[in-house]
């Protein structure tokens, strides 16, 4: 490991490597940066202010870094972009939890760190620029884009001093405009201004001109796979996973689903299947499911309560495996999934894994192992250690937003989850709309705008910017310039339509 410290992220001090400094010619922090990764490419290269080089916990960097697809950092005092950041951006990676580690693309100069021939695949893009903040936050967005896991994380310090202090920014509203144009779809660029004039009060005149002197880097894409496959270990003979499915009417659908798990080249431990009829006086649909032998534990509840949340965490209190399967009743699996799903997972070292549930004929757009913003609560293999105390908010059942509540849950518990485009689930997208109650939710007729339980989940985990930035996006997305003539009236009515929401969502959070 070399550690580069630096003072203020403006000033070399030193560079640290095997108990000695190095002599290094260059005083840039980005020079210097590119010209140890090309000398030691296999080497860890890490970078510390000053001030905090006491408490650098060298001890849990083969934790933090298990493999070479990661980049750290941990923001103590200096965040580098300001949280305006949120106006064009409600990814879950933009509003941080520094208690835990965090999968994001948003690093500090505080401290950090990645392996030298990793950051290699990025010197063309950003060879030439010149801020060290600006660097890695460039490398790490540009990155989770193409399979860099990029975290925020706590370990890198040994003592509470993460709880001392409230990260300020560094970069001012040039940078984050030059970065929006950089990194993202030029609309942002535009959506972002629009925001600056209305909340901030502020034209930036000076920061979009500059603009004109950047690249655009996009969805650029940089190939990391000889980096993937280097690490492989093989699985405990003790692992065990646990499948949970629920079910409304949908027998066909789901004996076959139970006819794949039997041909698993690993047997689940336990098959949980929760089958749901609202009619008080029906019976169960599944005789198989006790009166059959099959090559693992099925626990079966029927239950005259629909809901997916409901089953979901009733299916969860029987959760005792090592893995847990979320599962649909209406998807196809090949003979090693699960093996091969708990391989990846140990190979990786993560804890969750959303596979790639795909239909038939319809085109795959990633292709990438990557960090994940969503979460398919019918096609992911989450660790039970986390599963344990984590519920399904059950006041989602009336809209949508379950699985990405329940993976803000996950993340904000330390759970990183990761998309892998090889490990398919071919879902059948079965009629009647699966374990859903086909009745409509009590606001149809009022007509809020977005829906309810979006509305609430954007009050629980949007930043204020963040909120912002969504409701005017929002406003702006539903105009239709063929048929609104009276922007004004429009704007109003979107008003009264959000407030609607917000009761809305307001009367669900009592619940």
């Amino acid at each position: 490991m070399l550690l580069i410290i630096h003072q203020h992220a403006a000033r070399l001090v030193r560079v640290h490597y095997k108990g000695e400094d190095l002599k290094v010619k260059e005083t840039d922090l980005c020079r210097i940066f590119w010209d140890l990764a090309e000398q030691y490419p296999e080497e860890l290269i890490c970078w510390c202010e000053e001030s905090y080089v006491d408490e650098f916990n060298k001890s849990l960097l083969k934790e933090i870094f298990p493999h070479d697809l990661i980049m750290a950092s941990y923001a103590l005092e200096h965040s580098y972009f300001p949280e305006q950041i949120g106006y064009i951006d409600q990814h879950p990676a933009i509003n941080v939890n520094p208690e835990v580690r965090y999968g994001t693309w948003r690093m500090s100069t505080d401290v950090g760190g990645i392996k030298g021939k990793t950051l290699l695949y990025f010197r063309d893009s950003f060879g030439k620029i010149k801020d060290i903040g600006f660097l890695l936050n460039s490398i790490a967005k540009s990155g989770q884009h193409n399979g860099l896991f990029c975290y925020s994380e706590p370990g890198f310090f040994k003592t509470s001093l993460v709880k001392q202090y409230i990260p300020q920014p560094v970069a001012g509203i040039s940078e984050l405009f030059s970065f929006v144009y950089m990194h993202y779809k030029t609309g942002r660029v535009w959506l972002l201004l629009w925001c600056f004039i209305k909340f901030e009060r502020s034209l930036p005149i000076l920061s979009l001109l500059r603009l004109f002197f950047r690249k655009k880097y996009f969805l650029k894409e940089i190939d990391l796979r000889n980096l993937e496959k280097k690490r492989v270990n093989k699985l405990p003979k003790s692992i065990s996973i646990d499948v949970i499915i629920p079910t409304l009417g949908r027998r066909e659908y789901l004996l076959r689903v139970l006819d794949d798990l039997k041909k698993q080249s690993l047997l689940p431990k336990k098959v949980v299947v929760v089958e749901q009829n609202p009619d008080p006086k029906s019976q169960t649909e599944l005789p198989e499911l006790s009166s059959k032998a099959w090559p693992f534990e099925i626990v079966h509840h029927f239950i005259h309560k629909t809901g997916a949340c409901t089953a979901r965490n009733m299916a969860l209190e029987e959760v005792d495996a090592d893995w847990v399967f979320f599962a649909d009743d209406d998807i196809r699996l090949t003979s090693n999934l699960l093996q091969s799903s708990l391989e990846e997972l140990n190979r990786l070292g993560i804890n969750c894994l959303n596979l790639n549930a795909y239909q038939t004929g319809e085109k795959q757009f990633f292709h990438k192992i990557k960090q994940w913003g969503s979460f398919g609560s019918g096609v992911s293999i989450v660790n039970s250690k986390f599963t344990k105390d984590l519920r399904f908010e059950e006041v989602f059942e009336y809209g949508f937003g379950e699985d990405q509540e329940y993976g803000m849950q996950l993340r904000n518990a330390g759970c990183d989850i990761i998309y892998h485009p090889d490990l398919k689930i071919l879902h059948l997208k079965a009629p009647r709309g699966g374990f859903r109650d086909i009745s409509l939710p009590p606001w149809k007729n009022d007509g809020p705008k977005p829906s309810p339980t979006i509305m609430l989940f954007a009050q629980k985990y949007f930043s204020a910017y963040q909120l912002k930035g969504f409701k005017t996006e929002l406003f702006f997305r539903n105009y239709d310039f063929g048929k609104t003539l009276n922007p004004i009236k429009y704007w109003r009515n979107m008003q009264l339509r959000w407030n609607k929401s917000k009761n809305w969502a307001k009367k669900l959070s009592l619940k």
